[in-house]
């Protein structure tokens, strides 16, 4: 087996283009967060413009994924991660929306990271896949979203 090269400069083969665009998009993301007042509803119109872009697939399944974050849990402030639709507090991203279309996959994902409280057991899920959203949908990310953020009645 050859050695490894692991310089910072030979990121070839390290990340995919998606990635290095992601981690691009996340750097720009920290520095505007600097300049830019902390409205919610600037940071609403910030996400609802990066939605906007999508293609309209992910776009249909993005929109709804913030109408039901945004109703079930209207005290988590919605910002952009890594250029994806995100919602959190303290400035972390408790829920994420990841399209289908931003690492080439066949499905859109709903996530969610540490602080979400969806512990079950030794072992949970903290990602779902999505392609569509109906009723039965909506009444599960409903649920899961409550549940993340610590709401008794869900």
């Amino acid at each position: 087996m050859s050695p490894r090269k692991t310089t910072t400069d030979d990121v070839d083969g390290t990340f995919t283009a998606e990635e290095r665009a992601a981690m691009k998009e996340r750097a720009a993301e920290l520095r505007a967060a600097k300049k830019r007042g902390k409205s919610i509803e600037d940071a609403d119109a910030e996400v609802l413009a990066k939605i906007a872009e999508l293609p309209a697939e992910d776009r249909a399944v993005a929109e709804r994924v913030h109408a039901i974050v945004r109703a079930a849990a209207p005290d988590l402030t919605p910002r952009t991660w890594y250029g994806m639709p995100a919602y959190g507090r303290d400035g972390k991203a408790t829920v994420f929306f990841q399209p289908a279309a931003k690492f080439k996959a066949r499905y859109s994902t709903l996530g969610f990271n540490d602080d979400a409280l969806l512990d079950d057991g030794a072992m949970w899920p903290a990602s779902y896949a999505i392609t569509t959203i109906g009723d039965a949908e909506e009444a599960t990310i409903t649920a899961l979203v409550r549940r993340a953020v610590g709401d008794a009645g869900a």
